[in-house]
């Protein structure tokens, strides 16, 4: 980052699991302080820290209730408001809080799944679920006190579809929101694909379908399990992520993929699976931004993916130019055929690696946090 900024700033930052492998929003997280954090001085305060960096500064919550969830969260956000209540010029918190001038939101509003366009007697019935639950009125609460308007505060989105679905839920906001998109570091020259796979225990020959996911149910991989039976035996199917293989032996059993379908675990350093792969499948069922679509372009690795209905990095791909993109992804069949079409198709393949890769350019994280020192800026000089 090349200009000084006018004001080294103080800089509190919410995010109760600080480590790269815990998902794409605490990933976003930790590559903003990255690159803000010899600019600025950096307080991360979370619960759980795997993720060190020069000149950032550790502040730890305890966990004392593992559950339930919302009991956990709700004792976060009140320790994390005690600890930065005083000497620091901006709170930038991307948790579920009441205090924060930066709000990053990473995941679609609990209003909207909870009340979406429900009306009279039905409404009424879900308010009374509500009221019922102290979980969801515990969320719901601090989803309100979060989009609360006031001086100097930013809501952040990372996505426009998600911004979209944020306006639904709480208009009166509108005026606060903006939207940071992830970036990427683009692909270095590393190793061949032939030396990835061996590194990884890969099939040296053959197509490598890749999928990423800590929530293999709501990333689509039951159904692509059926997609991939529907190929030809060459191809395997490489799974990462946190989730566990075990329900699904029985199901891979049945399609007769034994010996096709690796389950590889956590990854911390994906680029040595981006490069052994010869797609990416990412057939989501609900993704605010998908972080691991924009990750495999900037490797240059062909993508099918959710249309923009489930999957808000599709709102801004060209179907068939930047990846190919599927109406449904509960469907096998279409996901099959989009995955048999860059497997059989190297021109297709070849086009898609391009332009990808150049969509992928356009999204940098030094960008990203420029945008965020300007709204820190603007949310200082608000607080005097």
């Amino acid at each position: 980052m090349d200009d000084a900024p006018a004001r080294r700033l103080r800089i509190a930052v919410l995010n109760r699991v600080f480590r790269a492998t815990g998902g794409g929003a605490e990933s976003y997280s930790i590559r903003i302080v990255q690159e803000l954090a010899q600019r600025h001085d950096i307080h991360v305060v979370a619960q759980e820290f795997s993720h060190e960096w020069p000149g950032v500064m550790h502040v730890k919550v305890p966990r004392l209730f593992k559950r339930p969830r919302w009991l956990n969260q709700l004792w976060y956000a009140l320790c994390s408001w005690h600890v930065t209540r005083h000497g620091f010029d901006v709170v930038h918190s991307h948790e579920n809080t009441w205090h924060g001038d930066i709000q990053t939101i990473h995941v679609r509003p609990v209003r909207g799944d909870l009340l979406g366009a429900s009306r009279g007697w039905a409404r009424a019935g879900r308010w009374a679920k509500i009221a019922a639950s102290p979980r969801l009125l515990s969320n719901l609460a601090l989803e309100a006190m979060r989009f609360r308007v006031r001086r100097g505060r930013r809501i952040v989105l990372v996505s426009d579809a998600l911004r979209a679905q944020c306006v639904a839920s709480y208009p009166d906001s509108e005026a606060a929101m903006s939207v940071i998109t992830p970036g990427v570091d683009m692909g270095a020259v590393a190793a061949t694909q032939g030396a990835s796979r061996a590194a990884l225990g890969l099939p040296e020959e053959g197509e490598v379908i890749l999928f990423v996911g800590n929530d293999f149910a709501r990333k689509g991989l039951g159904t692509l399990l059926e997609a991939v039976a529907g190929l030809p035996s060459s191809a395997t199917l490489a799974v990462v992520g946190s989730g566990s293989g075990t329900p699904y032996q029985d199901r891979i059993r049945a399609l007769g993929l034994e010996g096709r379908v690796l389950f590889l675990g956590v990854r911390q350093d994906m680029g040595p699976l981006y490069r052994a792969a010869t797609v990416l499948a990412h057939p989501t069922l609900g993704d605010s931004f998908a972080m691991v679509v924009l990750e495999a372009m900037a490797q240059g690795l062909p993508v099918v993916a959710s249309g923009p209905a489930h999957c808000g990095i599709s709102t801004m791909l060209r179907d068939g130019g930047d990846a190919l993109l599927l109406d449904d992804p509960r469907q096998a069949g279409p996901l099959r055929d989009a995955l048999g079409r860059i497997l059989d198709d190297r021109e297709l393949a070849a086009r898609l690696s391009r332009n990808g890769l150049q969509f992928a350019a356009g999204h940098s994280w030094r960008a990203a946090a420029l945008a965020y020192e300007a709204l820190y800026a603007g949310a200082a000089a608000a607080a005097g």
